[in-house]
């Protein structure tokens, strides 16, 4: 048996179900935080510079700290700096191994002296978190509803391609390097 025949076939199977199962989410939601994780894959597939692909880590962190925190809300679980001490777990659980492999810290990634998926990350997040709040503001003066459906999904994932064209093009044109 062909091995590269089955897996497109179990990726599939296993999509579908992930699909069949899927609840309403009122955080930021499954859709996102998939399209993310997509985004990642394929840019490290097809040779993205570490500074663009790094945007696409810290918005997947960010939604993923999202996601936790309102499970925890669900749960009613609730202890002191709860958001902070997630957070910090969610840059460890990604950054330390990314860091002990080597994939960062290497002397010859860097940008303005920091790692360039380091920056990328970081700037990922910020993006993130600036198209999460726009959403959410635009909601509140719209009387709590969304413009559009997908808002939630649009706008975060709009700033992280935004950010990404740009470090494209500054690497493109040489800028980072």
């Amino acid at each position: 048996m062909n091995i590269k025949k089955i897996k497109p076939f179990f990726i599939s199977a296993i999509l579908l179900f992930g699909l069949l199962l899927a609840k309403q989410s009122l955080a930021v939601c499954p859709v996102c935080t998939i399209a993310i994780a997509g985004g990642i894959g394929l840019s490290r597939w097809l040779g993205v510079d570490d500074s663009v692909s790094g945007v696409w880590v810290g918005g997947l962190i960010i939604s993923s700290i999202i996601w936790f925190l309102y499970w925890l809300d669900k749960k009613q679980i609730h202890f002191k700096f709860r958001r902070l001490i997630v957070a910090a777990l969610f840059y460890l659980i990604v950054v330390l191994p990314l860091y002990w492999t080597g994939i960062i810290g290497h002397p010859y990634n860097k940008f303005c002296g920091m790692d360039k998926l380091l920056f990328g990350i970081i700037s990922g997040s910020v993006a993130f978190l600036i198209g999460n709040w726009l959403s959410n503001l635009l909601k509140k003066k719209n009387q709590g509803k969304s413009f559009f459906r997908f808002q939630k999904v649009v706008f975060p994932i709009l700033f992280l391609i935004i950010l990404s064209a740009i470090f494209f093009f500054l690497v493109k044109c040489g800028a980072i390097s």
